[in-house]
């Protein structure tokens, strides 16, 4: 068997003469993952050593981010699973620097050779020609419109957009198409682009949620290392609202006796914020992320480690198999049980109490013009809502 020494995973402790356990791998600052777990793809066993490069704490060296990049062939993804309330979504990039050590999207890594651990947030790939691609599929005859969601993977407004700006351009494409698109952020980043999105939420064509799992620095910081700050996330709510754009709140995931206990806190600072739509998901653990999380509470929250875990195998598994992850539809986003039940009963009546709305925002389908893919606009685009082009207002206006 060939061995592939990872050198940005710390040297398990050794074991003392009495049998000690090992101790647990070290967080590594400015990360979420603790270590780079093996992909299910990988041809290799990798086997930490340490070999001299490791501090006298046993601590990794810092890790950079490094950025490829990738000729998308085609950008727009179609979902069809019943607990997902949209059909089309576009990611960007693949891999996030935000480095939520509980995101879902981190198995996605192993298609590229690379651990859904430290590689997912430091190993990135930009989607440099999102924009051209995004255009000749808008233009294609067999589209239709539908609200396309952004950013629904891995976030469209990580830190690495202010250089490439892939995002912005799949925006401006959006708004010369009158296009409707909603987004999903932790960045205030996105803040940048209200020239845009103003414009088109006046129109009904755009709408953004920005996720807050906690109000606890110290926490957001540990699990979310490099994602704005809850009270700046507050304030891009505020900001968004105040600029006249549909601004909902994503209280996702939800651990329980980690942030489970600040739900109603947090549902009440963002419907202060200006929030007027919301919901929440239970932390899911498909593929790797069930060992890239378990290993980073082990070595951040020891004290608590068992108890949460034995409270999400209540919640993914009452029948008391002690499962942690449950694929089924209609369970793998809220659990199932009496603390599953609980929970939900919680956030409903939180909820109607902060007078947040229940109807799901709508965005408008009827505007849409279809470009053409040389970048200009069709001479007779469809046009189902029976107007001539010249009877529209222009895109942004």
């Amino acid at each position: 068997m060939h061995t592939d020494r990872d050198p940005f995973t710390p040297p398990p402790a050794e074991e003392g003469e009495a049998g000690a356990p090992r101790r647990p791998a070290a967080p590594v600052r400015g990360r979420g993952a603790v270590g780079n777990p093996q992909a299910r793809f990988d041809r290799y066993v990798r086997e930490a050593t340490d070999d001299g490069w490791f501090g006298p704490e046993g601590d990794p060296p810092a890790r950079d981010t490094r950025v490829d990049t990738e000729q998308a062939r085609s950008v727009i993804s179609r979902n069809t699973s019943p607990d997902i309330p949209f059909t089309l979504s576009l990611n960007p990039y693949r891999g996030c620097e935000h480095g939520c050590v509980y995101c879902y999207a981190r198995p996605n890594h192993a298609h590229l050779g690379l651990s859904p651990g430290l590689d997912f947030e430091t190993r990135l790939v930009a989607k440099v020609n999102a924009a051209q691609c995004l255009r000749a599929e808008l233009a294609a005859p067999s589209y239709r419109c539908e609200a396309l969601n952004l950013g629904t993977a891995t976030d469209a407004y990580q830190p690495i957009e202010r250089e490439w700006r892939i995002t912005r351009a799949v925006l401006e494409v959006l708004a010369e198409c009158a296009h409707p698109v909603a987004l999903v952020t932790k960045s205030s980043l996105v803040e940048r682009d209200l020239d845009l999105l103003a414009p088109m939420a006046r129109r009904g064509l755009a709408a953004v949620y920005v996720s807050v799992t906690t109000l606890d620095p110290v926490l957001a910081r540990r699990w979310e290392p490099r994602a704005a700050a809850p009270w700046r996330r507050l304030e891009t709510i505020r900001r968004l609202s105040e600029a006249g754009v549909p601004v909902g709140v994503s209280v996702s995931p939800v651990v329980p006796f980690l942030n489970e206990p600040e739900l109603e806190r947090i549902l009440g600072a963002a419907r202060e914020a200006g929030a007027s739509h919301a919901f929440y998901t239970v932390l899911r653990l498909p593929g790797e992320v069930r060992q890239v999380f378990t290993d980073w509470l082990r070595a951040v929250y020891p004290e608590r480690a068992q108890r949460i875990l034995g409270r999400l195998a209540d919640m993914r598994d009452p029948s008391g198999r002690a499962r942690l992850n449950d694929a089924r539809f209609h369970k793998r986003m809220k659990g199932e049980g009496h603390w599953a039940d609980l929970l939900g009963l919680r956030f409903q009546l939180a909820a109607r109490k902060l007078g947040f709305s229940r109807d799901r925002l709508q965005l408008r389908t009827d505007l849409f013009v279809a470009p053409r893919a040389d970048g200009q606009f069709a001479l007779f685009p469809s046009d189902p809502a029976g107007m001539s082009p010249p009877d529209r207002a222009a895109p942004g206006e």
